[in-house]
């Protein structure tokens, strides 16, 4: 294909991306007040995140599986039109419970357009020159992370927080149409289709478990009860009969465990999960303090989002055109986990008084770092893997990147409500106040409508609890970093498919899934 005609079939891949990210990083800045009007506490706050990374990590890995299957523009299309239906419900909600619901039918098409987009590029371009269109890409996502949080900033201001899942249906729109008219694949080999419901379920269901644990426990229940052991115990034996049963049962596995024979996409694959951590929970929680502990507007929140976003767009684009030219990529792998350390470790000294202007700093930091990893670990695993294999393996990265910012947020979050409900209660029983004056400590306040001393506390609270979740990541950033450390780097080939293949092809043999 020509570059033009890349261009063409990418706009709408990339307006599609566009509309799932601003749809993530809107509702971000709107949360707390969303929270605050439906009558929501932190753990709720925390679900309305979780809901819709749970739903985009089950699903990631099935919908790569159907892209090696199935037309895979149909099923980009498919993919947005279940988000765009997500969307409209959330609009309408009544209760937590509704909006969790609408969340999760947002991650199911979310996590197809994540997995997707991946999938279609990697047909169409080859690893060498896809760092030029992951440049592309990296610039609709920044615009999109931009974007986001000030659209959602202004739109809670003005139009209410409803407006802030109805504003990215008429982009959702407009992407399907242009899916239609622009993206233009070559037709694949017809061959017998086998879906892997069963290992599906059972990676659903492990996950859910899992993440449900890691969220209540501690708040809901004790770390050390029975119903805290069941749902712990529970989540590793389905996890590890998913194993299993994807090893030893399935006929064609939702995730093939012989791509982690090779050792670039085992490392690459472990490393995302703090990427995912990073990403997501930088996100959510730093929204958060800037509302609840500085006592910003939403509108001024999501301007100071362009922090965080400058670098990650800069960083992007820049590794992915020195990537292109050069064909060196590890080099920018473990500059970007190294920043995402310093930056972790920064943000983790914050407090209510920091000066805005490190906190910034701080931020663009981290932007930076995780610019240079995010596309660039799919890049490296795309670059050793078999073509027919390849909507497996690009969803197989997202989907720990998805696990790494489900289980954070979740668990962040878990820790972030225990320690603002301590820091609440002591604040207030300095000051002689009694709960029954100030509502609960678990719920998320509106600072607007509460006396001063009363609302200094819950800053406090808020500022001290934030920092401390950002200080808990940083060991995993460091296991990240010794992930990369060890992978190989291998020459980014010109070609869509491999040297092997290719002369296999050429000889009428088949290509074995997984042989370097």
């Amino acid at each position: 294909m020509s570059h033009r005609q890349i261009l063409q079939a990418l706009s709408g891949l990339l307006l599609a991306m566009f509309a799932a990210m601003v749809a993530s990083t809107i509702v971000n800045t709107a949360l707390p007040p969303i929270v605050a009007d439906l009558g929501g506490s932190q753990t709720g706050y925390t679900w309305v995140v979780v809901g819709t990374l749970l739903a985009m990590t089950a699903t990631t890995p099935i919908w790569g599986k159907l892209a090696d299957l199935f037309n895979q523009k149909i099923l980009t299309q498919t993919a947005l039109s279940i988000f765009a239906l997500g969307s409209l419900i959330a609009g309408f909600s009544t209760s937590m419970e509704m909006l969790i619901g609408a969340r999760v039918i947002q991650g199911l098409g979310i996590g197809g357009l994540t997995a997707l987009v991946q999938v279609v590029i990697a047909s169409m371009v080859s690893p060498r020159e896809r760092g030029r269109y992951a440049g592309y890409m990296g610039s609709v996502f920044a615009v999109a992370t931009v974007s986001g949080p000030l659209v959602g900033g202004l739109v809670v201001d003005t139009l209410g927080w409803r407006w802030c899942f109805w504003v990215s249906l008429p982009f959702a729109v407009a992407a399907w149409f242009l899916l239609q008219k622009t993206l233009k694949l070559p037709p694949r080999a017809r061959k017998d289709v086998t879906i892997d419901y069963v290992g599906s379920l059972l990676l659903m269901l492990g996950v859910s478990l899992l993440l449900v644990w890691v969220s209540l426990a501690g708040n809901q229940f004790a770390w050390t009860s029975f119903t805290s052991y069941m749902l712990l115990v529970s989540s590793v034996a389905v996890l590890a009969f998913a194993t299993w049963w994807e090893a030893k049962v399935a006929v064609d596995p939702v995730i093939p465990l012989r791509l982690f024979r090779d050792r670039t996409t085992t490392l690459a694959t472990l490393a995302s999960i703090t990427v995912g951590v990073a990403m997501f929970g930088s996100g959510v929680y730093l929204s958060q303090y800037f509302q609840l502990s500085r006592g910003m507007t939403p509108t001024r929140a999501g301007l100071m989002s362009i922090c965080m976003v400058a670098g990650t767009l800069v960083a992007g684009i820049l590794s992915g055109k020195l990537i292109s030219d050069t064909g060196k990529w590890k080099r920018y792998l473990v500059g970007g986990s190294l920043l995402v350390i310093v930056g972790l470790g920064l943000l983790g000294t914050i407090d209510r008084e920091t000066h805005l202007v490190q906190v910034g700093l701080f931020m663009a930091v981290l932007g930076v770092g995780v610019g240079a990893i995010q596309q660039n670990l799919v890049l490296a695993v795309q670059n050793n893997t078999a073509f027919s294999d390849m909507g497996a393996a690009s969803a197989l990265v997202a989907f720990f990147r998805s696990i790494g910012g489900s289980a954070g947020v979740a668990a962040l979050g878990a820790v972030l409500a225990h320690q603002v409900s301590d820091s609440v209660t002591a604040g207030l029983r300095a000051l002689g106040v009694g709960m029954t004056g100030s509502g609960d400590s678990h719920s998320v306040p509106n600072l607007a409508e509460l006396p001063e001393p009363i609302r200094l506390v819950f800053e406090n609270a808020y500022g001290d609890a934030i920092a401390m979740i950002f200080a808990l990541t940083v060991p995993f950033a460091l296991f990240s970093f010794v992930c990369i450390l060890f992978i190989k780097e291998v020459p980014l080939r010109r070609t869509v498919q491999r040297a092997d293949e290719v002369k296999q092809a050429v000889a009428g043999t088949p290509t074995t899934v997984g042989q370097q």
